[in-house]
């Protein structure tokens, strides 16, 4: 990084140095320079900003030769300014402090996490989980403001300016975001009591093929369930295919046939009888919910200050614990 070290007087008002032609000043040698002039010594200089002597030499060396001016009087037992270097340290001193409290106030800002922070979920997390979520959230940081956008839709989060995503999937396709699993989601298969008692119960897996199935799109592909050890691919008949989890249960709740639901979406409904659970012996494919943000260099403190608190939470209150 380089400075522009301005001179209001010019040669003509009595400065020692001539700016006139001077491009701009590497900003780490002004600093090596501060340090040299206030500790009046050049290891004492490079002792206080942790750079070798050799270190501190060759920069002064380089500015004296960009300034075409001596800034130092340099004997065995001390260094002194000279009178360009008592006006040099003049100028660039009150910079160098100003660029110093910048980045110490940056710093502070990034402590307290601040501004808007765009979130995008699912309709049915954004029911069950997230607005408490939400809520707490504010409340430990009331500096951040939330902007969510419930949607069943794929957001690109870099074309339309999303800061974090949470995503419910059996897995995530690639891709240059960051991704971390927050949660494993047991699905279970479930349907309404009006469904089996007009279809009748399975009671195996080989019992569901020729079902009506109400389907995910998170969930595509064959329904493979395992049971001691063994995996059995089931020939359901797909009728329905949403991407709304909460539109699967209604439907399921409705009759319209078996179905993939996550157990927390599903438990109050079971607990009421308006939902079945098919097969408990066997075990459905997991999903998991997972938390997503644009790669970046410098990830914004406000997505890590939501990223740790949801992390934070779910130790607490796991998904399968909620109603």
């Amino acid at each position: 990084m380089s400075v522009a070290v301005g001179c209001n007087a010019g040669t003509g008002g009595g400065c020692p140095i001539d700016c006139s032609n001077m491009e701009t000043i590497d900003l780490s040698r002004l600093n090596i320079f501060v340090a040299v002039a206030e500790t009046a010594s050049f290891s004492g200089a490079g002792s206080r900003i942790t750079v070798p002597k050799a270190t501190v030499s060759r920069a002064i060396a380089r500015l004296e030769a960009d300034l075409g001016q001596q800034l130092f009087y340099r004997t065995t037992r001390r260094v002194t300014l000279t009178r360009a270097g008592r006006t040099l340290y003049k100028r660039v001193t009150p910079q160098i402090e100003a660029l110093r409290q910048a980045v110490n106030t940056l710093a502070e800002r990034q402590e307290q996490p601040s501004g808007v922070l765009r979130i995008t979920a699912p309709n049915d997390l954004g029911t069950s989980f997230l607005a408490d979520l939400a809520t707490h959230f504010s409340a430990r940081y009331p500096a951040i403001r939330l902007d969510l956008e419930l949607t069943s839709r794929h957001v690109d989060l870099v074309a339309e300016g999303f800061d974090v995503a949470l995503r419910a999937a059996g897995r995530l396709a690639d891709s240059s975001l960051i991704a971390r699993k927050l949660s494993t989601i047991d699905v279970q298969l479930f349907a309404s009591p009006s469904y089996l008692a007009r279809r009748g119960t399975p009671r195996t897996a080989r019992q569901l093929d020729g079902h009506d199935m109400v389907q995910f799109r998170g969930f595509r592909g064959p329904l493979r369930l395992r049971s001691l050890g063994h995996s059995v691919v089931c020939k359901l008949a797909v009728r329905i295919v949403a991407d709304d989890l909460s539109f699967v249960r209604e439907a399921l709740r409705a009759g319209a046939g078996i179905g993939l639901l996550p157990s927390f979406l599903a438990r109050n409904d079971l607990a009421s009888g308006a939902l079945v659970r098919i097969l408990p012996r066997y075990a459905a494919p997991q999903a998991g919910l997972y938390l997503v943000h644009p790669a970046a260099r410098h990830v914004p403190s406000r997505v890590i200050a939501f990223r740790d608190f949801v992390v934070e939470r779910l130790a607490h209150q796991p998904l399968e614990a909620r109603a």
